[in-house]
């Protein structure tokens, strides 16, 4: 089912997301950077739709002579990687500063995850909400938990097999089908 237009827009810088949570210091540490970025996104993508939020992951290019790249996995999430010696704090101030005059302003809240000080005060004074990497770990494992209650609770209607939709007869048949026996009798 199409969700509705978002609830927030939120920038999360992914490599300070990264240094703070604490399975994904661990992922870097053993698999590499690539795998715990993985693992952030796929994080983040399921939180964001729990959340109904447009969200944006940005990592820093700053030291690679490339030029910035989005990745869109859906319209409503989004990867970007800086251009060469931009970082992800100024990129994420930068939109906060054109969200300023965007009129989604007035129906959409803008939140950026950053534990990063310097980052919180300049985003709060651009009027975004502040949420630290810890505070943002903490929702996406409470919403994780929140969907498989709801998947648990769901349970499994014993009418979930297709023999279940078949008359009775036909169930007959297909019992003594599996027993091996005669069906003409």
């Amino acid at each position: 089912m199409p969700r509705s237009s978002p609830q927030g827009i939120l920038f999360v810088d992914g490599y300070n997301m990264i240094g703070a949570w604490p399975d994904l210091k661990i992922l870097r540490d053993r698999e590499g950077l690539e795998v715990a970025r993985r693992e952030l996104v796929e994080s983040l993508i399921g939180y964001s739709a729990y959340q109904g939020f447009d969200t944006e992951v940005v990592f820093d290019a700053q030291h690679q002579s490339t030029a910035g790249t989005r990745e869109v996995i859906n319209q409503y999430f989004k990867i970007f990687y800086t251009d060469y010696r931009q970082t992800a704090d100024s990129y994420i101030e930068i939109s906060c500063s054109k969200f300023r005059n965007d009129l989604r302003k007035f129906d959409h809240r803008l939140i950026v995850a950053t534990s990063d000080r310097a980052q919180q005060l300049t985003v709060v004074g651009y009027g975004a909400e502040w949420m630290s990497a810890h505070q943002l770990w903490s929702e996406v494992e409470a919403s994780r938990s929140r969907v498989r209650t709801k998947q648990k609770n769901k349970g499994r209607s014993p009418k979930r097999f297709l023999a279940s939709s078949l008359d009775p007869v036909a169930q007959q048949r297909l019992s003594k089908m599996r027993m091996g026996l005669d069906l003409d009798k």
